[in-house]
């Protein structure tokens, strides 16, 4: 197994590096950059201040290659250049980046003084907290669920229940967490929940006890929020595991022999059935770590990773948007990985380190 580990971990490494060159190099072709952005700012300040740079429209002409550059000064524009690092070639500029990113120096902000890795760090406890509480609460709920459903499998409880479950999984997040809002944050009705944030004002000045109440009393709706469409999805996946191993010789077998059903459900169709489940962790865990986060934390006014990388791509930004997507690759991989461990901790007949790579 530490073979099998050491290869997934090497192979992590070309996999990020394709990720960034593919990006990398459709931001070449992007119009918009930084420096046109600072560029059409600078145009427009002068347009309402005469006098300013370029204000008086008799520039220098325009050198650059920028479009709307007209008027500015060349040393301005190399400068600037200077500034974001555009005046090396491009791919001197991505090497650049790879060499640093092994050390995790995802660089500095273009708009912000402040280091990318400080800024991912600052917004990471709100990604962390939907991802995570949302992925446990989606398995939790879905698992005994699904497994009840695949035991009464064509019952009046499997028909409602199946009923609710695609009703979820109908309604968008976003405006399920609509829904929430004006129900239970003092929309339309009751006022039980906050409106927005993690914590409240005074979060600080409360005990550790009251830290911990605050912070879950915060989480309720938009952990439901996000939960709905993994909870929907997890649970029908999970009947229709078990349903598949049920019918299976085996079990038929087992039964048999004189085992109790929950003997025969836990000790012999638990095991295999999981697999599928655990298979499915992954792509729950990244679909809501990244897919909802940008709705859910726009909504309910959160300042996560989401919406720090949409800003970034809006603002152009480049350090902080290469640097998001490098930790989500990277996470996303990681993830991968423990995934493949917990199947072999479920089924210990699972030896990946025998398969050929």
């Amino acid at each position: 197994m530490g073979a099998y580990i050491l290869r997934r971990v090497a192979l992590m490494i070309p996999t990020l590096v394709g990720i960034l060159l593919v990006n990398f190099a459709l931001t070449q072709f992007m119009p918009g950059g930084p420096i046109e952005q600072i560029i059409a700012q600078v145009q427009d300040d002068a347009a309402n201040q005469p006098g300013r740079i370029g204000g008086g429209g008799g520039g220098t002409g325009d050198d650059s290659g920028y479009h709307g550059a007209k008027g500015l000064p060349p040393e301005f524009i190399a400068g600037l250049e200077k500034q974001f690092g555009f005046d090396k070639p491009p791919l001197t500029r991505f090497l650049l980046m790879l060499r640093n990113y092994l050390t995790f120096d995802l660089g500095q902000s273009y708009f912000r003084s402040i280091s990318v890795l400080d800024l991912i760090l600052e917004k990471m406890p709100v990604s962390i907290t939907l991802g995570l509480w949302s992925t446990l609460l989606a398995y939790l709920i879905s698992i005994p669920l699904g497994i009840r459903k695949a035991m009464r499998d064509g019952s009046t409880f499997d028909t409602w229940t199946s009923a609710t479950i695609i009703v979820a999984y109908a309604i968008p997040s976003f405006l399920f967490a609509i829904m929430l809002l004006v129900l239970f944050a003092g929309g339309s009705y009751w006022r039980i929940f906050p409106l927005r944030g993690l914590t409240s004002d005074d979060w600080s000045d409360l005990s550790l006890i009251g830290k911990a109440l605050d912070y879950l009393w915060h989480i309720v709706l938009p952990v439901t929020a996000s939960t709905i469409g993994a909870f929907a999805t997890m649970t029908l996946l999970t009947k229709n595991s078990f349903l598949d191993e049920i019918k299976k010789q085996y079990v038929i077998t087992a039964r048999a022999k004189g085992l109790t059903e929950g003997r025969v459900l836990y000790d012999h169709v638990f095991r295999n059935a999981m697999l599928i489940v655990i298979a499915g962790f992954p792509a729950i865990f990244i679909s809501v770590f990244f897919g909802g986060s940008l709705i859910i934390e726009t909504i309910f006014s959160l300042d996560g990773l989401g919406r720090l990388a949409y800003e970034s791509a809006i603002q152009r930004d480049y350090p902080v948007v290469f640097g998001t997507l490098y930790v989500f690759g990277l996470l996303g991989l990681v993830v991968g990985l423990l995934s493949d461990l917990t199947y072999v901790w479920v089924d210990p007949r699972i030896d990946f380190e025998s398969r050929e790579t």
